[in-house]
């Protein structure tokens, strides 16, 4: 099963990641901005999907977010908790959601989908929608593409990258209207290019 095998892939290298967050990793300041912008002051719980040690959860709950974290990995829930007192975290997988329907105010889901292939990302985005009340946010991060969906090779597993207007293509498939997006480049990685889209659950 692919969600398996992403979670012992992680599990492996959880070390690494939960060394690199605790060694005073910070977030691009425009992505940062970003998920300020649109998930801060929502009326209601807030869900970071693919919290991996905790980070951007930890930060939204220092905010003043009413903000959970859930991950496939047992180690970056287990680091979460121990490091990050406030939040809940669970282990859990994105498509089978300890969470009722339409109860979450917002979803954040930075970079959770990498792995996801293709003909699987309308279920996962489906389930996203299926979370959220009727003026729910849904932030997604991901890595992208100029000009066609291609996987390439993560550090951890074979991972994705999605043309901006594609993954909002799917979005709007999914039951979303776009709000907001964010495409850049880092020095440190110019064989990379980073975007994500902000997205409400479209009126019915």
């Amino acid at each position: 099963m692919e969600l398996e095998r992403v979670s012992t892939a992680y599990s492996a290298l959880a070390g690494r990641y939960v060394d690199l967050f605790d060694g005073g990793w910070r977030p691009d300041e425009q992505d940062e901005a970003f998920v300020r912008r649109h998930l801060l002051g929502l009326a209601g719980p807030v869900l970071d999907v693919g919290c991996g040690p905790g980070w951007w959860t930890a930060w939204l709950h220092g905010l003043g977010v009413d903000v959970s974290g859930v991950d496939l990995v047992p180690e970056f829930v287990a680091h979460a908790r121990a490091h990050h007192p406030g939040p809940p975290f669970e282990v859990g997988s994105m498509l089978e959601l300890d969470v009722a329907d339409h109860s979450l105010a917002g979803v954040l889901s930075w970079y959770s989908t990498i792995h996801t292939p293709p003909v699987e990302l309308d279920r996962v985005l489906q389930a996203f929608h299926r979370l959220l009340t009727p003026t729910g946010v849904l932030v997604v991060g991901f890595f992208d593409s100029d000009d066609e969906v291609a996987a390439f090779d993560h550090a951890v597993t074979t991972a994705y990258r999605w043309p901006v207007e594609v993954l909002a293509q799917h979005l709007a498939d999914a039951g979303f209207a776009e709000v907001d997006r964010l495409q850049r480049r880092t020095p440190d990685r110019p064989d990379r290019r980073y975007a994500a889209l902000a997205a409400r659950v479209a009126p019915q």
